[in-house]
């Protein structure tokens, strides 16, 4: 979800810099790229990614895997 965040930011920088938007100074390049760059490393981190495997999610298998021939 974090990247997905990363993304919105780059995304909208982007159309801001195709278009010549004229932004303030409080959102430059350097708020943009820190914004996104920060939500990536918190992404890469596992902050945010949902539960783990074993705390009793996901799909539990009894007996055979389906799909293994």
């Amino acid at each position: 979800m974090l990247a997905i965040a990363a993304a919105v930011v780059f995304g909208i920088y982007l159309l801001l810099d195709l278009l010549d938007v004229q932004t303030s100074d409080l959102f430059n390049f350097n708020t943009f790229a820190s914004l996104g760059l920060l939500l990536l490393s918190l992404y890469l981190a596992g902050v945010g990614s949902g539960p783990r495997a074993g705390t009793g999610s996901g799909r539990r298998f009894y007996g055979r895997r389906p799909g293994r021939g």
